[in-house]
């Protein structure tokens, strides 16, 4: 009986038990999956960002490229999703969307700057990169060197921007202060229209200045008006952080793992400190006599599989696009040949056509020497270093490179050993013995320049044809694509 008792008893519980445990299990399954279980289920990340050279902007191959892709793929690569990006143009609606449930956006990545105003509307991850504000003034105006300087004046900023919150800051001290709020234009917008004389001053972020300065040579900087702020990915609040805690790890260890150095190096390692002089010179040549020989380096290039922007901006840095070119050294033409390597090409180096052929010829000759495992664009950068100084002394400065602690397949790395070429504790250590080191570091990086605002310029042209064939057509700037409406108003 005693026995039977304890059974009972031992049932009941297994019973109370096995009751619990359905109950637990429905309540687990009955709970909403967070945001970032919602990510992952769905596959996708959506972003609100901006097209344009310092966030996201198709190559040539019609492929999307850009520092702020290249973070955003490498987190949705981590989390297994595909990545998709909305363009939006302004900085306003751009906020509005995301704090809009119904927009399905996850977060914001548009070079947003952090401001105490912006972390009242968003939640920032950790900062990735730094900008200043920089006042922009068109040559010939009046120099402003100070934001006492700006009273009275004409000065144009991004609206909604962290430029026009500063200006709003400063006008407490300053009540004279006042500016205009451009809408639906972006940060190269903005210093076109001050280098055509619409505005006398812009406020801009120093980073989106130093990629297109070469392209407005009347514009310069007149003074910072702000010391460098951190900029981030945006997120709307909520009870939900998931995504966001995610975000804020991988963007902790991006700046940890030499990510953060790597795209930055990459989109931001070529700008030169071109003057104004040098500005006004390649905008001149571009316009003059770019036009000559366009259609040829596209042909050449599309022969070589290269861009036809890296081949001319090649030909740019050795002769400015004069065919009659000749140096000291008795390189000439258009590519800058010498005798030895145009005989070895086959060409007549003071033909313009042939110079260019044999050109692209012997640099995808140089570039096929570089070791496989070295990947693009490391690859291509080196490969115009040895252009520049010869295949053999670039080799020296990759053992120079390894025997001191670097990466010999890194350009970043072998890039700060090419200048030790030139010290004899060095070069006597070297097969090929004593070399100007510091030249193809300064070459490499003004092609990459100039690579980058002819790119710019063709997208403009191309932008500017549009406008005018659809004004031809009878069309209004509203059937033009979103992204390309502000671009068409300024350039008709």
């Amino acid at each position: 009986m005693i026995m039977k008792s304890r059974l009972l008893r031992y049932s009941r519980r297994l019973l109370k038990c096995a009751a619990l445990a359905c109950c637990a299990s429905l309540l687990v399954a009955s709970k909403a999956p967070s945001l970032l279980e919602q990510v992952k289920a769905s596959g996708k990340l959506v972003v609100l960002s901006q097209n344009g050279p310092t966030t996201y902007y198709e190559d040539a191959n019609g492929n999307h490229t850009g520092f702020e892709y290249g973070m955003l793929q490498a987190f949705a690569r981590e989390l297994g999703v595909t990545l998709e990006i909305r363009d939006v143009h302004d900085l306003g609606h751009l906020f509005r969307e995301l704090d809009n449930p119904d927009s399905n956006a996850h977060l914001a990545a548009a070079g947003l700057t952090v401001t105490p105003e912006r972390r009242e509307q968003v939640r920032f991850a950790p900062s990735y990169f730094e900008i200043r504000q920089q006042v922009i003034y068109r040559l010939g105006e009046n120099r402003p060197r100070s934001v006492a300087e700006l009273a009275g004046k004409n000065i144009a900023v991004i609206a909604g921007s962290a430029h026009a919150e500063q200006l709003r800051k400063l006008a407490q001290l300053h009540p004279e202060l006042t500016w205009e709020e451009v809408s639906d234009v972006d940060a190269m917008e903005l210093v076109d229209m001050v280098n055509e004389g619409k505005y006398s001053y812009a406020v801009v972020d120093s980073n989106a200045y130093a990629v297109h300065r070469g392209l407005y040579p009347n514009t310069h900087i007149a003074f910072n008006l702000t010391q460098f702020q951190p900029v981030s990915w945006a997120f709307p609040r909520g009870d939900d952080d998931t995504l966001y805690r995610a975000a804020r790890n991988f963007m902790l260890r991006a700046n940890t793992s030499g990510l953060v150095t790597e795209l930055r190096e990459l989109y931001f390692g070529h700008v030169s400190k071109m003057n104004a002089g040098g500005a006004q010179t390649f905008a001149q040549l571009t316009r003059e006599r770019l036009p000559q020989w366009r259609s040829e380096m596209q042909r050449v290039a599309k022969e070589y599989n290269l861009d036809w922007e890296l081949l001319a901006a090649l030909s740019y840095q050795e002769s400015h696009w004069n065919p009659s070119a000749k140096s000291p050294t008795g390189v000439r033409g258009l590519m800058m040949l010498t005798r030895a390597t145009a005989r070895e090409m086959g060409v007549n180096r003071l033909d313009p056509t042939e110079s260019i052929e044999g050109g692209a010829r012997y640099f995808v000759q140089v570039r096929d020497k570089i070791p496989e495992r070295i990947r693009e664009p490391d690859r291509t950068w080196m490969a115009l270093a040895a252009y520049n100084i010869g295949y053999g002394h670039l080799e020296d400065a990759r053992v120079l490179t390894e025997r001191m602690g670097g990466s010999p397949d890194r350009w970043s790395d072998v890039r700060e050993h090419l200048p030790l070429l030139a010290k004899r504790q060095h070069y006597t250590t070297l097969k090929h013995g004593y070399a100007r080191g510091w030249e193809p570091v300064t070459y490499v990086k003004n092609i990459r320049h100039y690579q980058t605002l002819l790119t710019w310029t063709s997208r403009i042209e191309e932008q500017r044809l549009a406008a005018a064939a659809a004004n031809d057509n009878g069309e209004t700037l509203a059937d033009l694509p979103p992204s390309e409406t502000a671009a068409a108003q300024s350039a008709l």
